[in-house]
């Protein structure tokens, strides 16, 4: 009978039966893919947790070449093959399901950074370096698929691992500086000393920090030029943070004329207090008669401005320095500046 004809080992009814096995399941495994991709991104619009969105993208990314070689595989297992064909058949398997497994993989890293983008728009430094985990993470993932792959097709890959161990020992030491800096910015990333929009000073550098990056922070100074500091050498240095200041220290001197009254001299620390006191933004710490200069009696005071931007500090410090002046002007009391007396004499004998 023509359906019992021999060929390849199994009968033309079990090639047929085969052939009806790959071609149903692989029909199916499409509709049903397009069916969930299309039901899940429905469902993911109305629902606000992120596990159904994850769902969908993992499906979208399920490979046609994924679905043959199941359909295949399934498709084979009716027919009588020699043992190396099931042999290629089992590793051809395997490989493709460890390419689908490196895709699937390579998906959630990229889902989970476009995420984590969404929610740090501003981090500019936290983007850079989660993009440069991302990448890390997916070159591992590779790796061990790759790994696995020469594994699964019967090459002993301890030699190999023996290899890329030396090898990467060598190529850690040719890089070491671009991996110190790699690693400050991920301190930096996640300690967080300073961010993006922060004005620091460095040693003696200073300027507002524009980018954090995998090697270099570019800072903008003061006077326009963009300064560019390798990550390693930032953290080694004492780094002053003005961003996070909550308020600022000012330290008032003045110096009064040796001539002025020693009841007037008992109320300059209560008129600077007074002054002091009446503007919203300052908060008064002391006032002293400190010295006796050469040529002036030497009062300091001490306040708090409580608004650390740099502008309304100097605001109310010039605004403390003027009253200060109209209060002396009033009470009589005169301000001193260098002087000195020369005293001529003739010696009569």
């Amino acid at each position: 009978m023509f359906w019992q004809k021999i060929f390849l080992g199994n009968t033309l009814d079990r090639w047929l039966a085969a052939a009806s096995v790959f071609i149903v399941l692989l029909a199916v495994l499409v509709i049903l893919k397009k069916f969930l991709c299309r039901r899940l991104s429905a469902w993911a619009k109305r629902t606000s947790t992120p596990l159904d969105d994850f769902a969908a993208v993992l499906l979208k990314k399920t490979k046609l070449f994924f679905l043959v070689a199941v359909s295949l595989y399934f498709g084979t297992l009716s027919l009588a093959l020699p043992a190396s064909a099931t042999k290629i058949i089992r590793e051809a398997a395997v490989l493709f399901l460890l390419l689908q497994l490196g895709f699937w993989g390579s998906a959630a890293i990229t889902y989970w950074t476009k995420r984590y983008k969404s929610t740090k728009e501003g981090d500019t430094a936290g983007l850079t370096t989660f993009a440069a985990i991302g990448f890390l993470f997916r070159l591992i993932l590779w790796s061990f698929i790759l790994l696995v792959a020469f594994d699964n097709l019967g090459i002993k890959i301890t030699a190999l691992i023996t290899g890329l161990g030396i090898g990467g020992i060598a190529v850690a030491l040719a890089v070491q500086n671009i991996l110190a800096d790699l690693f400050a910015s991920l301190s930096i990333v996640f300690d967080k000393p300073f961010v993006a929009g922060d004005y620091i000073v460095v040693d003696n550098l200073e300027g507002t920090v524009e980018r954090i990056g995998l090697k270099t922070t570019r800072v903008r100074s003061l006077s326009g030029e963009q300064l560019i500091i390798a990550n390693n050498e930032l953290l080694k240095s004492r780094i002053r943070n003005f961003q996070r200041m909550k308020e600022r220290r000012a330290v008032l001197s003045v110096g009064v004329v040796y001539s002025t009254p020693a009841e007037k001299l008992a109320r300059i620390p209560e008129i600077i207090r007074e002054v002091i006191e009446a503007r919203e933004k300052a908060r008064f710490d002391r006032a002293h008669f400190k010295a006796f200069g050469d040529s002036s009696l030497q009062f300091e005071a001490v306040f708090w401005v409580l608004d650390p931007e740099f502008k309304a500090f100097m605001d109310v410090q010039q605004a403390v320095n003027l009253d200060l002046f109209t209060r002396f002007n009033e009470e009589g009391i005169k301000f001193a500046y260098p002087t000195q007396r020369v005293y001529i004499g003739r010696d009569i004998r």
